[in-house]
């Protein structure tokens, strides 16, 4: 598939569930998938925009669109989401975990403790939850189930001032690794994306958190991408389609950069995806930087 081409690949027939939908990136995906032919059930916690965006892509693609309003803090509402969607559909082809709060801004030490636990059950617990409950209403065979996990930045590096989005950015990357172990002999797929700098919520507020709290590096990026300058949504949307989509099958437990990574060629290396540990999270020994001090 060539860069760009998502918009070539069919969903038709395939059923998804969408977390933070109304999101920029949701709301971009959202319309990727309709856009593709997939049924979809969209989910966030702001109920007006749901049903605005809910309205205009069925209007626009005339598909199968459904809404639930869902906080995702609250393990309940994650079960009911999850029923609705299996129940719904009779069964559920694609996962998205789409949904983020970014969590409190500033050194560990002055965080609010409830709100950076927060973070942790919207962006790691409440989408292992969903994982763990649509898998088993996921097809075995013929096709294949997707999961899409969006991760985001600090899950690769530290993000200092963010320990509460990074570590859980960070944990779900390597969930998703293991539980696509977990799944080798299953027909599912799990993946990450790394969706790049997004014009969202969550960076204007890293922006309006100003520089003394976020730090200059992090204000300068999230200033430079509010501008107008940097958007990545449409090329991380067309990705989550690719994962989606039967053009991946068989390439799972990744982490993918939407913007860097080159995912569209993907299909013609599915051998050394799937033999090696390329776009995955690993420590870093002293040999892998020319040092010779560890070997024995």
């Amino acid at each position: 598939m060539a860069a760009g081409r998502a918009g070539l690949i069919s969903l038709s027939g395939r059923t998804a569930l969408l977390t933070g939908a109304t999101g920029s990136l949701g709301g971009a995906i959202a319309e990727a998938y309709c856009r593709a032919g997939a049924r979809v059930l969209l989910s966030s916690r702001h109920e007006g925009p749901l049903e605005e965006l809910a309205r205009t892509l069925s209007a626009r693609y005339r598909g199968d669109v459904a809404i639930l309003p869902c906080d995702l803090s609250q393990p309940a509402d994650v079960r009911r989401l999850a029923n609705d969607a299996c129940c719904r559909f009779g069964g559920l082809d694609i996962l998205v975990n789409a949904a983020a709060v970014l969590g409190p801004i500033g050194p560990v030490w002055e965080a609010e403790w409830a709100e950076w636990t927060r973070t942790l059950e919207v962006n790691l617990c409440a989408a292992a939850q969903l994982c763990q409950l649509c898998i088993p209403h996921m097809p075995l065979a013929p096709g294949r189930g997707k999961i899409v996990n969006l991760s985001g930045g600090g899950a690769t590096s530290p993000r200092p001032r963010f320990s509460a989005y990074a570590a859980a950015k960070a944990a779900l990357v390597r969930f998703s690794e293991t539980l696509a172990a977990e799944l080798a002999e299953r027909s599912i797929d799990v993946n990450c994306v790394a969706p790049g700098a997004l014009n969202s919520r969550l960076t204007r507020a890293a922006l309006d958190a100003g520089p003394e709290r976020v730090g200059r590096h992090e204000y300068e990026a999230a200033r430079e991408v509010v501008s107008g300058a940097i958007d990545g949504r449409e090329r991380a949307a067309e990705l989550c389609t690719f994962l989606a989509s039967a053009a991946s099958d068989g390439i799972t437990g990744k982490l993918i950069s939407a913007q860097w990574d080159p995912w569209p060629s993907f299909a013609e290396h599915r051998d050394d995806l799937a033999g090696t540990d390329v776009y995955t999270l690993r420590r870093i020994l002293p040999r892998d930087r020319g040092l010779t001090w560890d070997t024995t």
